[in-house]
């Protein structure tokens, strides 16, 4: 078996859209294994920008097999827009299946997520708003309408639909104070989607494993980050899904030995989209510096959401808190090329909490809000690094930033990102 997970090692947005890109070229198939279009993967393929958000960035290329598996909520509009976006720029949507049994986000959910998030108030989570958590809740409740669901006749299908909706419509009339949504509608768009998807929703466990058992290469691309896991990451304030390693076992169907290779990426800074603590984060000309104004495309405002990044300096202790979690074996490093030119680069290394000193992630949240970051400040640079392709042709500051980072969190960097094209890589 010769399986490759990609894991967010941060709060999301860390470039897994490029490094799943780089490393589809050389796989048999790509599995998406949990989140939904919430995602946002940006990549560059034969010059032309890709923003994905719930395809497989394997699609790309047209003799790679691509899943989007079972762990996956799935927004049939928004995936048959994808799909048409990616037919119109010539991509083949042949080797593209649907797991049957990945969840369906549905009309009411987005309503809900709305309602929800507006009465939070002060208390918001900072949500896309595109209904992934309400059918998270559907799913786990079960009365979830799957992708399989899309192939029965529709009284059936109604049949599904119409408990969850029940529930759904008694919180947006007494809850929210808003519109319901009728079940008219909801089939009205179902046939739609049936029509355009249908042909794509399969057995994505099956071809799996035959992939895996007869020694092909198998990468799974994550979504979101480890610090926004359900379980591990920074609750409330956290998707509704397992984004870490072991969200790959449940989100596609395999077993830990079928991975032997899992890579954690993270940026060579810090940036966080929605509420939550965030330890290093800045704010004035430092965080403009890093996050650039939004006049490239590759500035730090989400592909999803539009919205600017909250940006900070290098967390260490809370990469290497992410490297426990995964059981990363290396890290991928992006965004280097943007540190060019600072009058040195704090990292962060401990926290203080309550006058203790430590270098653990805390295990309580209200710890991580009170921590104060202790930084150490390594040498800068002022060589422009863009598209340098050997470590040892990095600036030597640049090369011990890596080597530091390396130290404390326990894996090596083997991929550094100093630029948005594929060209822009250098490989350990």
């Amino acid at each position: 078996m010769s399986g490759t997970a990609i894991i967010g090692a941060q709060w999301g947005d860390e470039g897994k859209g490029k490094i799943t890109h780089l490393l589809a070229e050389q796989s048999d198939l790509v599995v998406r294994y949990s989140g939904g279009p919430n995602a946002g993967h940006t990549v560059i393929h034969g010059g032309t920008v890709f923003k994905l958000h719930q395809i497989p960035s394997g699609v790309l290329f047209p003799t790679v097999r691509c899943v989007m598996g079972n762990g996956m909520v799935i927004d049939p509009a928004e995936m048959i827009r994808e799909m048409t976006m990616l037919e119109e720029a010539n991509v083949s949507l042949d080797n593209l299946r649907l797991a049957g049994n990945a969840h369906l986000i549905l009309p009411y959910h987005r309503a809900l997520d709305r309602g929800q998030e507006a009465s939070r108030g002060d208390l918001a989570i900072g949500t896309t708003g595109r209904g992934i958590g309400p059918c998270y809740t559907d799913k786990v409740a079960r009365r979830g309408v799957r992708a399989q669901d899309l192939l029965l006749p529709d009284s059936a299908l109604a049949d599904r639909v119409q408990p969850a909706l029940d529930a759904a419509n008694a919180l947006l009339e007494h809850r929210m104070d808003a519109e319901p949504v009728a079940l008219s509608t909801v089939m009205e768009q179902v046939r739609h989607w049936r029509e355009r998807i249908g042909p794509h929703i399969g057995d994505g466990f099956t071809p799996l494993h035959e992939a895996l058992e007869s020694g092909a290469s198998v990468l799974f691309e994550g979504a979101q980050g480890t610090l926004l896991d359900i379980d591990h990451g920074t609750y409330p304030y956290v998707t509704s899904s397992n984004p870490i390693t072991g969200g790959v076992l449940t989100g596609s169907g395999v077993g830990p030995s079928a991975i032997d290779r899992v890579i954690g990426v993270a940026k060579a800074f810090q940036t966080r989209v929605g509420s939550g603590p965030m330890p290093t984060e800045l704010d004035g000309e430092a965080a403009v510096r890093l996050r650039g104004t939004g006049e490239q495309q590759w500035d730090e405002f989400g592909t999803t959401t539009g919205r600017p990044r909250r940006v900070g300096w290098l967390d260490l202790v809370a990469l290497r808190y992410s490297r426990r979690v995964n059981g990363l074996t290396e890290l991928a490093l992006t965004k280097l090329d943007i540190l060019s030119g600072l009058d040195g680069i704090p990292v962060c290394t401990a926290y203080e909490i309550e006058g203790e000193r430590t270098t653990d992630y805390p295990a309580q949240m209200g710890n991580l809000a009170a921590a104060r970051p202790l930084f150490e400040s390594l040498p800068s640079w002022s060589e422009e690094i863009m598209g340098i392709q050997r470590f040892d042709g990095l600036p030597r500051a640049a090369q011990d930033y890596v080597t530091f980072i390396e130290a404390f969190v326990g894996v090596p960097v083997t991929i550094i990102s100093n630029g948005p094209a594929p060209e822009h890589t250098l490989y350990r």
